[in-house]
């Protein structure tokens, strides 16, 4: 950097805060600014899973392994399994990609086909599957 650039805060102890705070608020914007487009670009998708009631412990099961292993996947900002108090039954899944491709290549992979192709005669009901965007 030429010596012409640099600023000398020396004996000005008030220029230089004003110039940290101005840098600090210039990249708090700039990520505040990318965070929320990163949110509005994301998918959450709920799906409703309703097993037979005698095939509950193995749904469960594959359920939690369906989400362990969607946690792994790129793309993947958070995967929750919920199972209905009342019914053990009824799950829902609460998922949350951080983009459209993202959510695409996780259907399109052979670990969910999989998971879809081997938990289908456990089903009680089909998949009732929603994707959703951020509405603020």
């Amino acid at each position: 950097m030429p010596s012409s650039w640099k600023l000398n805060f020396a004996g000005r102890p008030l220029l230089r805060a004003i110039m940290v705070l101005i840098l600090a608020a210039a990249c708090f914007a700039g990520r505040t600014q990318a965070q929320e487009a990163s949110k509005h670009d994301r998918i959450y998708v709920v799906v409703h899973v309703d097993s037979a009631p005698p095939d509950a412990a193995t749904a469960t099961k594959m359920l939690q392994q369906y989400a362990a292993d969607a946690r792994k996947e790129k793309g993947a900002v958070r995967i929750e399994l919920y199972v209905q108090i009342s019914r053990p039954n009824h799950y829902s899944l609460v998922e949350v990609w951080e983009n459209q491709q993202a959510y695409d290549a996780h259907e399109a992979s052979a670990q969910t086909k999989q998971f879809r192709e081997h938990i289908q005669p456990l089903l009680a009901s089909p998949f009732d599957e929603r994707l959703h965007t951020l509405l603020e």
